[in-house]
């Protein structure tokens, strides 16, 4: 066990009382054997704590309460005293396959070239049921900076994401500016020279609920804006732009029009494409 590279995993928990418990436990049935786990509650609201409570007096890992920080600079606390090689941090929401940090700690031997190691997910609700229509098989995949910003290959699940810590501290960690903490982290990393690498294995559940950060709509384009404007000196940062708010569009025309109509306003004609008279057709017709 000395031998093996230890494994931080940090869990921000906010106003997660219905899903804290199974991603704990999730992280305590591990079989790789080597794991910190630092639990903080973020300012919750609901029962959080004391569920979080009555299983740290059973197993005995870090919890801390604190009011409400933000995940970013929570993380950012929990890395500045980690003991861990390796940083995972982790959705309490979520829930780890048991051999996730076992394939991938396995995996980043003799890789220092790769800054992150990620897997795939399937897809759960929020009683923990199979979402299997939502999953999709998808094989190996080496990402660098021009795939996470062009988006050309499909990205890293967030739930998935182990980072080696001296990377992390390399880039400055998370940015507590930026609340879609990933996508920027991801961003930093691959433009420092780092790959990051996708295994081909499910290693963890993602939960579909009603407080999902991805159902925040106008939350998400702004901050994805906000986090590409970073790069704003890169070649293709107009075309990633336009592709991403077109994407939007789409899916905003079907169940939030008035937004629609805000982001096609944005949208200058020479960046129309397929994706734009699609959702002109939704908007017009539906």
């Amino acid at each position: 066990m000395s031998e093996q590279p230890l494994v931080t995993v940090i869990i921000a928990s906010y106003n997660h009382a219905s899903y804290v418990e199974a991603a704990i436990e999730s992280v305590l049935a591990q079989t790789y054997p080597a794991v910190e786990l630092l639990v903080v509650d973020d300012g919750s609201k609901d029962d959080s704590v004391e569920r979080i409570q009555a299983l740290q007096r059973k197993h005995g890992f870090d919890f801390r309460v604190q009011t409400n920080q933000g995940l970013a600079r929570t993380l950012n606390d929990c890395i500045a005293r980690a003991r861990g090689s390796l940083i995972a941090p982790f959705g309490s929401d979520d829930v780890m396959l048991p051999e996730r940090l076992a394939k991938q700690v396995a995996y980043l031997q003799d890789k220092p070239e790769v800054g992150i190691c990620a897997g795939n997910i399937a897809h759960i609700d929020g009683d923990g049921q199979s979402l299997a229509r939502r999953d999709r098989q998808r094989p190996f995949r080496r990402l660098d900076f021009e795939d996470v910003f062009c988006s050309d290959k499909a990205g890293a699940p967030a739930p998935t994401l182990l980072f080696r810590r001296d990377v992390l501290e390399q880039v400055g960690c998370f940015d507590p500016s930026i609340r879609l903490e990933d996508l920027l982290v991801e961003l930093k990393i691959a433009r420092a020279g780092y790959f990051i690498d996708v295994l081909p294995d499910v290693v963890a559940q993602y939960r579909v609920h009603g407080t999902n950060t991805y159902k925040n709509r106008r939350f998400m384009i702004d901050t994805v804006l906000a986090t590409y404007a970073r790069f704003d000196d890169h070649p293709a940062y107009p075309k990633t732009c336009a592709r991403f708010l077109n994407s939007m569009l789409l899916k905003c025309a079907r169940d939030d029009k008035p937004l629609a109509r805000e982001l096609l306003r944005r949208l200058p004609l020479r960046s129309w494409n397929n994706k734009t008279l699609r959702a002109l057709g939704r908007l017009l017709f539906s």
